[in-house]
């Protein structure tokens, strides 16, 4: 079964292109099949980053623009689609599964969903993922992606009555998306590079690349903890990396691909995350 990705935060500034472009690198790494589809209008980056057979897609509760993103189901009824969503999109997305019946369809077709929603840690982050766990009720999977970049302590959490009782009940993996430095973060970001090409920058000497490769290790170890993607890859067969990234892949990877996935017993929820 394919899946349809969504990047998900509904707050500016959460974490969202810097999780979508982890997930593409990831894919191109463990050389398994996607396709990327930039939504994110006002702030594309991660489109220019990942240019190769990058899609555009607009939601829009406009009715001459709501056909727009069907585009993202018709690319999942073959590969698996990874769609960075921009910020205040909840409603236009909700619109969109709901009106066209995407559930319905996607089980007949062979096409899920599934939202991998980052979060600050901050109250109004928290009552936003609850929103979207409340409107679908278990109907579309959903990811709860710690972001430990913007919050390096999520006990409160725990005593969130509401939240607990949703993540238990919809089984929803709870996953801590490590800090990645601000330096090399600020030379991708500047430069437009994708993690390979940062793998290869001799702007960052040796150990920044040496953080690069760590960031990368505990973000991969993180998304193979929620095991969506290896249920995803169990129904297609790897595709080879892009012939732009490719090349510059093969020398980071190695070390990566080897990475022993977290297990959901490993680690204390609350426990905190080294950066």
């Amino acid at each position: 079964m394919a899946i349809i990705h969504f990047i998900d935060g509904e707050k500016g500034g959460v974490g969202k292109s810097l999780l979508a472009r982890v997930m593409v690198q990831y894919c191109i790494d463990r050389q398994l099949p996607y396709v990327l589809v930039e939504a994110d209008r006002s702030n594309p980056d991660v489109g220019e980053v990942y240019p190769e057979g990058c899609e555009r897609a607009i939601f829009s509760e406009a009715e001459r623009k709501a056909y727009d993103a069907d585009r993202i189901f018709d690319l999942a009824i073959k590969t698996p689609v990874i769609v960075n969503l921009p910020a205040q999109v909840f409603p236009a997305v909700t619109d969109w599964i709901e009106r066209n019946g995407v559930l319905e369809m996607g089980a007949q077709h062979g096409v899920s969903i599934c939202k991998w929603f980052i979060c600050t840690g901050g109250y109004d982050s928290v009552q936003l993922f609850i929103q979207s766990l409340k409107q679908f009720d278990g109907k579309v999977q959903h990811v709860f992606v710690r972001n430990w970049g913007l919050c390096d302590d999520w006990s409160h959490l725990d005593g969130r009555e509401e939240l607990q009782q949703l993540l238990a009940k919809q089984k929803v993996p709870v996953l801590d998306f490590p800090k990645f430095s601000y330096r090399e973060r600020d030379h991708l970001d500047a430069k437009r590079l994708a993690f390979s090409a940062g793998r290869e920058s001799g702007d960052l000497g040796v150990l920044g690349k040496q953080r690069l490769h760590t960031f990368l290790k505990s973000a991969y170890q993180a998304i193979d903890q929620a095991n969506i993607w290896k249920l995803s890859q169990s129904e297609v067969s790897p595709s080879k990396p892009t012939a732009t990234d490719g090349a510059s892949a093969e020398a980071g990877e190695a070390d990566i691909k080897t990475a022993e996935p977290a297990t959901s017993g490993s680690k204390s929820r609350n426990s905190k995350r080294s950066s």
